[in-house]
């Protein structure tokens, strides 16, 4: 991890969740903050749960966010949610192009591309998922496969556009797998993302904060976290217990 750098650890709740359960959760991570030290804390929760979490964290350094969002500002899209509405329940951040979205509801680059620029076109911060499936990382294209979706977002928005970004890579094999790729794996992925921007600004590239997502737990964490282009992480499963969110923040601070 640079130290120049600000860590981030951001927990995707994903389909998980209930009004119980989330104080419960968010008492003890607000309890247990000041150990984080350096580190900057988020949690992307389902839509229902924005305003309890705006509630929950409002006077505290955690932020808050969504796990994905529309390129629609407002129209005839049932089922959509807006840059705007997301705003106006303070979300500092919002996941694009999670490799489930990808997956699941086959959101392609160019969908991915366009909400993280409608995004920071509304001053949202997207956290960018690329990342490779098991058939392509045994083909040896992962290079390719993470190059291709990171272009996109790039051609979109530009240089100074993913200066207002965090980019994480989640190989798609190590999510909720048990699975996680070795610290040399995921730095060589991280430090081939950051040359990738680099061609389009050297001095975003130092900045921006590239996360690891991908079965990371208290665990492993330390040892991924010490990779100088690992800047934190995008954390699933884990998220959803506090002791563990707790150790992986106070790993990456």
């Amino acid at each position: 991890m640079n130290p120049y750098r600000t860590p981030l650890v951001a927990g995707n709740w994903k389909l998980n969740g209930s009004l119980a359960a989330n104080a419960a959760l968010l008492a003890e991570i607000v309890k247990g903050a000041p150990s984080f030290g350096r580190a900057q804390a988020a949690v992307c929760v389902p839509f229902p749960y924005l305003a309890q979490v705006q509630a929950a964290l409002a006077a505290t350094p955690i932020a808050w966010g969504a796990q994905n969002v529309s390129d629609q500002a407002s129209g005839a899209f049932t089922g959509e949610v807006s840059c705007d509405m997301l705003r106006e329940f303070g979300c500092r951040y919002v996941i694009v192009g999670h490799s489930e979205r990808r997956a699941i509801y086959g959101e392609g680059d160019g969908a991915v591309a366009a909400k993280a620029k409608a995004a920071i076109a509304a001053g949202l911060c997207p956290i960018v998922c690329v990342g490779e499936t098991l058939a392509e990382r045994e083909s040896g294209v992962t290079a390719d496969v993470v190059r291709r979706q990171l272009a996109a977002v790039i051609d979109a928005v530009g240089a100074q556009g993913i200066a207002k970004s965090v980019i994480a890579y989640e190989p798609v094999w190590a999510i909720g797998t048990g699975k996680t790729a070795t610290p040399d794996q995921a730095q060589e992925v991280h430090a081939l993302i950051r040359t990738q921007v680099a061609d389009a600004d050297a001095g975003v590239a130092r900045g921006v904060q590239v996360l690891y997502g991908g079965s990371v737990k208290a665990g492993n964490a330390r040892d991924l976290f010490a990779q100088s282009d690992i800047d934190g992480g995008l954390i699933g499963g884990a998220s959803l217990v506090a002791a563990d969110f707790l150790a992986i923040c106070a790993a990456a601070s």
